[in-house]
């Protein structure tokens, strides 16, 4: 059985992995010149900075040792167990697991995931259809491992879960410090922001950069033009954390679909027509989740061979 997955990251990599140790012929097609999807890190002033997901936890167990080994390889760190909460012009805290990060920016672990696999970088694909068929070429499963409306516009069809939650990740970069201690804070009820990571923290090298998140009404509003909203959430910084100093450099990524707005409870997609759905969209938008739906899809894809 012939599979192919299109979408590089942590989901479809995971997906990926399990098919190939079932000993399956399996190609991973990726548009970006770079594994990692959501989980994207970018160099920016000669350093790794996160723009996608802030964190991750781990709860189910084989993704906990999945972590460790990253761990034991120097990929990943325990970065915070006690995020800030920021609102009301308060200052409070929100225990809970811990939050990892990693040196090298989130999307090394998904190109650690990726290694030994056949991944086709810069491959846009235009369309999946019956068959199933990708851009031509058939294959025995298609496994769409990327948001919903990304799915269905390769498909052509309308996407199943149209409510997804856009952000505008901004990066901004000083001279020295000038905020408190302050690994990540949720900012609660804010017309900006909703996060603000410490980059610097969370790479553990402290740097003085801060990653902020905006709302999505701001996503929305400047979704051409993603710069465009810098100077709000520079304003919004001034307020929440006092940091009134010009950064001196700036950088704004948008993500149209940086979440689902609702949770599903079936890990994965798996139809009797050979196209496959894996994802943050099935289950909670967490990179847990991710990983566990395509691995889960994985293992269904190997075991249907099997039985084949």
């Amino acid at each position: 059985m012939s599979v192919i997955v299109v979408g590089a990251g942590i989901a479809g990599i995971a997906c990926a992995r399990e098919v190939a140790a079932a000993g399956l012929p399996v190609r991973v097609l990726e548009r970006a010149r770079v594994v990692g999807g959501r989980m994207s890190s970018r160099r920016l002033a000669g350093r790794p900075v996160d723009l996608g997901a802030a964190y991750f936890t781990a709860r189910d167990p084989e993704f906990t040792a999945v972590v460790q080994g990253w761990q034991d390889a120097g990929l990943v760190r325990e970065w915070t167990s006690e995020p800030a909460v920021l609102g009301n012009g308060k200052r409070g805290s929100a225990p809970g697991p811990v939050r990892y990060a990693a040196p090298g920016g989130l999307r090394s672990l998904v190109a650690d995931l990726a290694t030994g696999l056949d991944v086709r970088l810069g491959h846009e694909v235009t369309r999946v259809g019956p068959g199933p068929v990708v851009d031509g070429e058939s294959a025995d499963t298609v496994v769409l491992a990327m948001p919903d409306p990304q799915s269905a516009r390769l498909l052509g069809t309308p996407s199943p879960s149209p409510e997804w939650t856009p952000v505008i990740a901004v990066a901004a970069g000083w001279s020295r410090r000038r905020w408190d201690d302050l690994p990540v804070a949720f900012v609660n009820d804010h017309p900006v922001l909703t996060l603000v990571a410490d980059d610097g923290a969370r790479r553990g090298d402290g740097a003085p950069v801060l990653v902020s998140h905006t709302v999505a009404d701001v996503a929305r509003d400047h979704d051409t033009d993603p710069d465009s909203a810098v100077p709000l959430v520079l304003d919004a910084l001034a307020g929440l954390l006092g940091v009134s100093v010009e950064p001196e450099w700036t950088y704004a990524h948008r993500w149209r679909y940086a979440s689902p707005a609702r949770d599903r409870d079936e890990p994965f997609h798996l139809g009797d027509d050979g196209i496959a759905f894996a994802g943050d969209g099935w289950g909670t938008p967490k990179v847990e989740t991710a990983w566990r739906s395509g691995t889960l899809l994985g293992r269904a894809l190997a075991a249907r061979a099997s039985a084949d």
